[in-house]
């Protein structure tokens, strides 16, 4: 049985690397095996959790200085993108453009690789922020808390997709992160799922079940359209869901 001390290293490690991976925070650099980076997965709500804070802390600032709620809802839109590079952002542009724009599995995978953006990416880009900032305007002060569940349930349905499709590439970004076991999984989703009970009860019968509809029907077309999951596609379900608990929260609590 493992130390109590060697158990919390590990666990910080796992935060640690999710943090440098998801995020571009001036963090120390935490190397570690591809199969190891796999079973760090349960960290990614956390991951999205402090992305979330970031994104809170940018609205009470905002608000403070007297700033309209729309240019409020752009600076926290904003925050998140810097934070983590636009790294989801990206993925869904890629997933539009390939899905959009491929006639075969492979020639979807092949456009979802090329850094160039088209018509289909734009659109969608345009599309999740025009809904995510119209949410956070409408939710006004409540979208302090939102955020910070939107950003980790989002990124807790994240390693169940990894375990439940296969990699579309053998040498892809998720193929060498490899398939988080059952245990990696559950903690993800019961850190994400006891957030959003936590905040509110009511409002997680809510979120939960249409998270639960994101994540397969992200798997169901994955796997229609290029025969499993790749890091793109784990990127545009991150933007599904987070968008999905924001414009839920609209309608619970506005």
């Amino acid at each position: 049985m493992a130390e109590p001390r060697s158990m919390l290293m590990t666990a910080l490690r796992d935060v640690g690397a999710c943090l440098g991976f998801y995020t571009r925070l001036p963090l120390p650099a935490f190397q570690m095996p591809a199969h190891d980076f796999a079973a760090a997965q349960w960290a990614a709500p956390l991951a999205g959790l402090l992305v979330g804070a970031i994104c809170s802390a940018v609205v009470i600032g905002a608000a403070m200085l007297g700033l309209p709620t729309t240019i409020v809802a752009a600076l926290a839109l904003a925050a998140g993108t810097l934070v983590t590079g636009g790294l989801h952002e990206d993925g869904l542009a890629d997933v539009a453009d390939g899905f959009g724009g491929g006639s075969t599995p492979e020639k979807k995978l092949t456009i979802m690789k090329d850094s160039r953006i088209g018509s289909y990416g734009v659109a969608a880009l345009i599309l999740s922020f025009l809904l995510r900032w119209s949410a956070l305007v409408a939710l006004g002060f409540v979208a302090i808390p939102v955020l910070l569940l939107a950003h980790a349930a989002s990124r807790a349905l994240m390693p169940a997709l990894m375990r439940l499709s296969p990699p579309a590439r053998e040498n892809g970004l998720s193929a060498g992160a490899g398939r988080p076991g059952p245990g990696t999984v559950f903690v993800a989703l019961a850190i994400g799922a006891a957030l959003l009970f936590l905040f509110d009860p009511g409002f997680a019968l809510v979120a939960a079940p249409l998270l639960a509809l994101a994540l397969f029907f992200i798997k169901w077309l994955a796997e229609k359209q290029i025969g499993g999951q790749t890091g793109d596609v784990l990127g545009a379900l991150q933007q599904l869901a987070e968008t999905i608990v924001l414009i839920a929260a609209v309608t619970h609590f506005i």
